[in-house]
């Protein structure tokens, strides 16, 4: 398809969508990316590719990969994009490497240890064993997380390095200065915060509105300050003062960390208070919900009633050794969700009233999540000899094991830093998985009907109700139900569409808490028999990876209202939109490696979007 036609399908498929959008536009980015100045990345041969690598490749023209040296180019630009490398030992991993000793300006014994860690990178990278210094380390797999958080850092072969730090987060400032283009491409200054206790992941990505001679007022912080992120965001507070600038702290991968990052106390033991639930509420709007190692909205054994629940389920600690992975309510978002109801009632502030978002976490520094044109998490597993080997001696995850994600949608009066900033704020923001399915929800008493192009009755709802990641209005009259008022469009270049589900969660009296998932709208001539509704089918060719749009639908939408409200029930509403089954990435690896399967993989997935719930509290 060329341009002018890719175009022209998306001016049809988003016209109603982008009227009923009232002053905002959808835009499109990833907020979690990372670059050579990554420990990890680094470590794992992305030796050259920084910010200037990343926002040309957001922005849709060629660059070099870093591993393989070959040209590659995104399919379809992004709108924003935050290079988020981090904050431990910044570019001091990459500067060992290529310089050694030189430049440092510290003790004779930092100069020998600059010396040595300097001549062992290059011996191990070169080598391509430098993802085996990294694993080394990483927590051990039976260390408890709040013990380990407990403990002071210890001592490091790597020197002190604060003046590379800081030389290295000017770089990363000034690049995001120079590609930044109000209203065309917004380039936001951010970076990750990495706490890791135990292998229990905790860590956030932290994203500003300022700009770089703001940033470059202070030095982000990092595990190294602190492993609690009550410190954190005590930081962010004090440096929001200083400079005037906003920040968000956007947690992720939950799916990996033991339990702990949606927990009901705190790291340090503490229960949930009502001051501490404000505060992370505050700092923390938004999550991340789909990315490379996994999806984090729910698990088979947390929502055993989804049959959908069992999507891109990544079971791998980040940790040295193995250990069984064991799902629990604190890793994933649905069940957050319904443990904020809870805390909810027992605290008065609900600290989990989150919106989604998804992105990448690449450590390639190129924001692909596009199944057929997706480069690894890592520059190592960019090539599909490299998909099939395990990490950690052949325990971790392979390559194969990753999933090309995420996207983050946002609805904003603007392509600027502060209003993408503010759309995460108050969380009119969702999550994709790749695509670009478009979607717009709004949640009201007594919302209009509408015609699917009716542009002026979506500018009515628009005006009736409020938008995703809103508090639900009272009703202002008893007998009413709430209503979700949804449409979706597929993304012009990928598959049809599925299905619109609303997922619903609640407490109830006696503090019990439920979920229920109601399709409301999809594809054929289906119809639901057993509160269930039937498979779309599947036109993936598993021999070719070919596939086509016969099945599903390019646009759907649906007015429901909840049939089972009790308005004296706090709850949640969030919409989960799925397409037709497209081949994996790890199909398409396999093929070209002329084999049968991709070991240990699915060969086909439904993709799919999560919106940014709406809350009803009595």
């Amino acid at each position: 398809m060329n341009n002018n036609n890719r175009t022209l399908l998306a001016l049809l498929l988003w016209l109603p969508l982008t009227a009923a959008a009232q002053g905002k536009q959808l835009l499109w980015g990833d907020t979690h990316l990372h670059t050579t100045f990554s420990s990890d990345a680094f470590a794992n041969n992305n030796l050259l590719a920084d910010a200037d690598t990343a926002y040309r490749y957001a922005r849709g023209l060629p660059v070099i990969h870093p591993y393989h040296r070959a040209r590659v180019q995104i399919d379809t630009p992004l709108d924003f994009l935050v290079v988020s490398d981090h904050a431990e030992y910044l570019g001091v991993i990459r500067h060992l490497y290529f310089n050694g000793s030189e430049g440092v300006e510290t003790g004779f014994v930092d100069q020998l240890k600059a010396g040595f860690v300097g001549w062992l990178l290059r011996r191990r990278v070169d080598a391509g064993r430098g993802s085996e210094l990294f694993m080394s380390v990483l927590p051990e797999a039976d260390a408890d997380p709040r013990a380990a958080a407990a403990e002071p850092l210890g001592s490091s072969m790597i020197p002190p390095l604060p003046k590379v730090e800081a030389d290295t987060w000017r770089q990363i400032t000034d690049a995001a200065e120079r590609y930044n283009d109000p209203g065309n491409f917004t380039a936001m200054i951010g970076w990750e915060w990495s706490s890791i206790p135990g292998g229990a992941n905790l860590h956030r990505v932290v994203v500003t509105d300022g700009d770089a001679s703001s940033a470059q007022q202070y030095q982000p912080f990092g595990l190294d300050d602190s492993p609690y992120p009550e410190d954190l965001w005590r930081w962010l507070a004090e440096t929001a003062a200083a400079t005037g600038d906003d920040f968000v702290a956007i947690p992720h991968n939950s799916n990996i960390s033991k339990g702990f990052m949606f927990d009901d106390q705190t790291l340090r033991g503490e229960p949930a208070s009502a001051e501490w639930a404000e505060t992370r509420s505050y700092w923390e709007p938004v999550a991340e919900i789909t990315q490379i190692k996994g999806d984090s909205e729910t698990h088979p054994a947390l929502s055993p009633d989804d049959p959908f629940a069992d999507f891109e389920t990544y079971p791998y600690y980040i940790q040295q050794g193995t250990s069984d992975y064991l799902p629990q309510p604190g890793d994933y978002l649905r069940p957050a969700l319904l443990r904020g109801l809870g805390l909810e009632a027992t605290t008065g502030v609900n600290p989990y009233r989150l919106g989604f978002i998804g992105s990448t976490d690449s450590h390639t520094a190129l924001p692909s999540a596009e199944e057929r044109n997706f480069h690894g998490k890592l520059a190592t597993d960019s090539i599909p000899e490299n998909k099939n080997n395990r990490w950690d001696g052949g325990e971790g995850p392979t390559g194969w094991a990753m999933s090309a994600s995420g996207l983050a949608a946002v609805w904003a009066e603007s392509n600027t830093r502060e209003s993408i900033l503010e759309a995460l704020r108050r969380r009119e923001v969702y999550a994709t998985t790749g695509p670009r399915i478009g979607v717009q929800l709004y949640a009201g008493w007594n919302l209009p009907v509408v015609e699917v192009d009716g542009v002026e009755d979506w500018r009515a709802a628009a005006a009736a109700g409020v938008p995703m990641g809103s508090m639900l209005p009272a009703p202002g009259q008893t007998g009413l139900a709430p209503q979700i008022l949804v449409q979706a469009t597929r993304d012009p270049l990928g598959a049809n569409l599925d299905r619109i589900q609303v997922v619903k969660g609640w407490i109830d009296a006696a503090g019990a808490t439920h979920e229920r998932i109601h399709d409301v709208a999809w594809s054929g001539e289906r119809s639901v028999a057993g509160g269930q509704l039937p498979t779309v089918g599947n036109t993936v060719d598993v021999a070719s990876g070919s596939w086509d749009n016969s099945i599903g639908e390019p646009r759907l939408a649906a007015l429901w209202q909840d049939p089972d409200f009790n308005p004296a029930h706090t709850a949640f509403y969030y919409v989960r939109v799925l397409e037709i089954p497209t081949p994996r990435h790890s199909l398409l690896d396999a093929i070209a490696l002329e084999e049968e399967e991709a070991a240990g993989q699915p060969a086909t997935l439904q993709e799919r979007a999560y919106t940014s719930p709406v809350w009803y509290s009595p």
